[in-house]
């Protein structure tokens, strides 16, 4: 029996959806059926781009996530855009290297812009999602995580792995709310390892190719690619009774 997924009719926002997993994401959703609600940053360009080819009504929203009141508008524009989400794709992250021996004002940066992206603004949009699906009578979380929420990083990047730790904590607890998940609300966590991004090249180019294909049991990389279907599949409902779990992307480098 094939297994044929259908998301017409629904509505997806991604984050950090103009370039590499997010954007690997958006494909997916859209080609799967949804609209796709395409959020940025600093690359409008290649967001308008990227909603254009998708199609379906899909639309590029720009928004600083260390923002809180950025967060909101962002929120709000999607809905004054689409009249309802039905799936919240937290995607967008940063990982900012502050070495142990950095001058303090350089660590404190570092872990205040990363949390404030990779957990924060997660946080909020969870919040308001949880609000609207109330209303509407579910929906679906996923937030994008990373191994290094389970296994740590290494020193200089303390801040990423504790900001995808928290990021777990607060997916669990929204899954394992009888109130929330009673009235139709699922979330999930997907958790990649190395993946062919551009932030991930900025850590191999620091620490060298080996750290990143040494550990890994498949012949290749991760590609942003090769998450898509499991996000589609989770947004789908077809894996509802999934719902607080973490599934593992990492080409078997980290097995918890």
């Amino acid at each position: 029996m094939a297994l044929e997924i259908d998301l017409s009719g629904r509505v997806a926002l991604v984050t950090g959806a103009s370039r590499g997993i997010g954007r690997a994401l958006a494909e997916g959703l859209a080609q799967a059926g949804a609209t796709v609600a395409v959020h940025y940053h600093h690359n409008r360009e290649a967001a308008e781009a990227l909603a254009a080819r998708l199609g379906r009504g899909a639309r590029a929203f720009g928004a600083d996530l260390a923002d809180v009141a950025a967060c909101h508008r962002l929120f709000e524009d999607v809905l004054a855009a689409y009249g309802r989400l039905d799936v919240l794709v937290n995607n967008a992250g940063v990982a900012i290297g502050a070495e142990l021996d950095a001058p303090v004002e350089v660590w404190q940066d570092a872990w205040q812009r990363t949390m404030a992206v990779n957990l924060r603004a997660p946080e909020l949009l969870c919040r308001l999602a949880i609000r609207q699906f109330l209303k509407q009578g579910g929906g679906r979380i996923i937030n994008i995580a990373s191994r290094a929420a389970f296994r740590g990083d290494t020193p200089e990047y303390m801040a990423y792995a504790a900001s995808k730790g928290g990021l777990v904590a607060l997916t669990r607890s929204i899954a394992r709310s009888p109130k929330l998940g009673r009235a139709g609300i699922r979330a999930f966590v997907v958790a990649p390892g190395f993946t062919r991004t551009d932030m991930a090249q900025d850590f191999i180019g620091r620490y060298g190719p080996e750290i990143a294909l040494g550990d890994i049991a498949l012949e290749r990389l991760t590609e942003p690619e090769d998450l898509a279907p499991i996000v589609v599949l989770l947004a789908s409902g077809l894996a509802d009774h999934a719902t607080g779990c973490t599934i593992d992307v990492n080409a078997g480098s980290y097995v918890h």
